[in-house]
């Protein structure tokens, strides 16, 4: 009977408890990045774009934000890419939160295929890595070599702190958590 206690063998973000720090990283960040999806998930134009003062941000944008940082730091960053559209022309020189305020633009399923392709483009290129040590084409701001490993703890610290955000949004908008 105590047994069948510990045949789990996954955590509930999906991550085994076992193994090794590419599988692990690579799970954690799943998981974040489906969550994010999750909470987003059959939420109208309007819904989407509500945001809560003070802020300004909305889920919508947050759909849109993390498409646009998966594709500066796996793509950009780390193979040396150029930017994917629509952030390939996107006139960040004039407004630094574009990838926030455009987002008020798009369909919600357009915001949603773009963060899919977006991960799908991220997770190719880290599938072709040849290790967590790998360092990225591009740099720090200030100059200091970047591994993959480093890239993948930021990707998680980043979406861990939007679901955050995401989960307040979405209670308030229909009361729905734990999605």
């Amino acid at each position: 009977m105590t047994e069948a206690l510990f045949e789990d063998t996954r955590h509930p973000t999906g991550a085994p408890y076992v193994a090794d720090e590419g599988t692990t990283l690579c799970s954690f960040l799943d998981h974040h990045r489906a969550t994010l999806l999750r909470q987003t998930d059959g939420l109208d134009h309007e819904q989407l774009n509500r945001p809560y003062p003070p802020s300004t941000m909305t889920l919508a944008g947050l759909l849109k934000h993390m498409a646009y940082v998966e594709g500066v730091w796996f793509g950009v960053r780390f193979a040396g890419g150029d930017a994917a559209p629509p952030f390939d022309t996107a006139p960040f020189d004039e407004d630094v939160d574009w990838d926030f305020a455009s987002a008020s633009q798009d369909a919600p399923d357009e915001l949603r295929v773009l963060l899919r392709a977006a991960i799908a483009r991220s997770n190719w290129i880290t599938d072709g890595a040849e290790s967590l040590d790998q360092l990225a084409v591009g740099r720090s701001r200030e100059g200091e070599p970047i591994s993959l490993r480093w890239i993948l703890v930021h990707m998680i610290e980043e979406y861990a702190r939007h679901c955050g955000h995401a989960d307040l949004m979405r209670e308030a908008i229909d009361g729905k958590v734990d999605l």
